[in-house]
């Protein structure tokens, strides 16, 4: 699998086309800013809470306040006295997001399609990165390749960003795609050092697994990931892809295959849909909980600025209870 460094082709924008992005980015930069800024990032930590990655000095050992498991082991042989490391966080991180724009994300019934809301879901994390100085780059799954969009810091290179997938065309069928797998293969191999790291897809697979104790094949991937980096995953779905409205006989198209089949959607065949649906999302529930990935789940039908708000309230309340506990 070739990762070019260009980001997906995009035709060249009309005048009129340009300002109307612009216009976009601009309304979706105060929406971020004005309902989320401050609520999302503390001292430094970001989406998700956590002490620093990154080592610091070594001090002496405090009884009944250090961590042992921070006991600075090299240090305390050398010098025969107890010391420990501290964790600190670091002030420029670079955050990496990877972008599904498969064509199964070219659908949405509801007041957005879920590409779109792949871009705000990006754009929220990447405009609150940038407001702390930090460094944010982008691989997309677009076509035949996952395309890369390197690192940089500053608002002008995170509109660009932010242009170059609102501009990408729609997904076309390909003979052999790249899936979400191997695209977070490609996320882990960007670059080694600790920082965040943020999956936006539908986790749907080509041939879905209803079982819930069944790995997925994305799941060693991103555990492998988690396992380095903070990872957040965001679940883009559609309230259509959850239950089928009764209109009657429907014809259907496979966005990643092309392929069309009619169905009569009776009570039975939407009962049935509905059931195995809910399987699915248990599925990738469970995986990304083994995995040891927060979750966070976009509705095109929902206030997704409230989404990622409550999300965040969650995570915060659940690592005070943790560090209550871990206190002597």
């Amino acid at each position: 699998m070739t990762t070019p460094p260009t980001p997906p082709p995009t035709p060249p924008p009309s005048p009129g086309r340009a300002t109307t992005a612009e216009q976009a980015l601009r309304r979706l930069e105060l929406k971020v800013l004005r309902k989320l800024d401050g609520l999302l990032h503390g001292a430094h930590q970001g989406l998700l809470p956590g002490p620093g990655s990154e080592a610091g000095d070594s001090r002496v050992y405090v009884p009944g306040e250090d961590d042992v498991r921070r006991m600075d082991w090299a240090v305390t042989a050398r010098t025969t006295v107890p010391h420990v490391r501290d964790l600190i966080a670091d002030r420029e991180l670079e955050t990496w997001a990877l972008a599904d724009l498969s064509p199964s994300m070219d659908f949405g019934t509801a007041d957005t399609d879920k590409r779109d809301l792949v871009v705000s879901a990006i754009g929220a994390i990447g405009f609150l990165s940038s407001r702390l100085g930090d460094r944010f780059g982008a691989l997309v799954i677009h076509d035949e390749h996952v395309h890369r969009m390197p690192a940089r810091s500053g608002r002008p290179a995170l509109y660009g960003l932010l242009h170059s997938l609102m501009d990408a065309p729609r997904g076309r069928v390909v003979a052999d795609p790249p899936d979400l797998a191997e695209g977070i293969d490609v996320l882990a191999a960007a670059r080694r050092r600790r920082g965040m790291r943020v999956v936006v897809s539908d986790f749907l697979d080509a041939r879905p697994v209803l079982d819930p104790d069944a790995e997925r094949p994305w799941e060693r991937p991103i555990r492998r990931l988690a396992a380095r980096h903070q990872v957040l995953a965001v679940e883009v779905i559609d309230p259509r892809e959850l239950e089928l409205p009764d209109v009657g006989r429907v014809a259907f198209a496979d966005p990643e295959t092309g392929k069309v089949r009619e169905v009569h959607l009776s009570p039975k065949v939407r009962r049935a849909y509905a059931e195995a649906a809910a399987l699915q999302r248990d599925g990738t529930r469970a995986a990304l909980r083994r995995a040891g990935v927060a979750h966070l789940v976009l509705r095109t039908d929902r206030d997704w600025v409230f989404d990622i708000a409550q999300f965040v309230l969650r995570q915060r309340r659940t690592g005070h209870l943790v560090r209550r506990r871990a206190a002597p």
